[in-house]
């Protein structure tokens, strides 16, 4: 079955680095829309980068852009996300998310993915 595991949370000071994998099973990765998504305490979830599968292509939520980076390896069934200049603000459990759905990198962001990992706590310290 389609599965999506997490991994690479983590504790960091403030203008560090951390890279979150995402390992993926079930599915060809190419053919599914993979997103990542975080929540932190008393907040709503919200998408911070997505791949499309309709064209590859990435999208970022606008106060990640330039920080974040998101890829994958199809060899390897797994997707990245490599953050950079890490900031308070980012702190929250991270989670991974996949769908079949044939979403371009203008609604990739949205809610419409169906397959969940279990997060990863990144906590970035001042």
């Amino acid at each position: 079955q389609v599965q999506v595991v997490e991994s690479g949370g983590g504790l960091v000071q403030a203008g560090g680095s951390l890279r979150l994998s995402c390992a993926t099973s079930g599915f060809i990765l190419d053919e599914y829309a993979v997103g990542w998504f975080r929540q932190a305490p008393g907040k709503e979830r919200e998408g911070v980068s997505c791949i499309s599968n309709y064209d590859g292509m990435p999208k970022y939520l606008d106060s990640v852009e330039g920080r974040f980076t998101i890829s994958k390896d199809s060899a390897k069934n797994t997707v990245y996300l490599q953050m950079n200049n890490l900031t308070p603000e980012d702190t929250a459990v991270y989670y991974c998310a996949a769908t079949s759905d044939w979403l371009s990198r203008s609604y990739c962001l949205g809610n419409h993915y169906n397959n969940w990992g279990q997060g990863t706590q990144v906590t970035v310290s001042s």
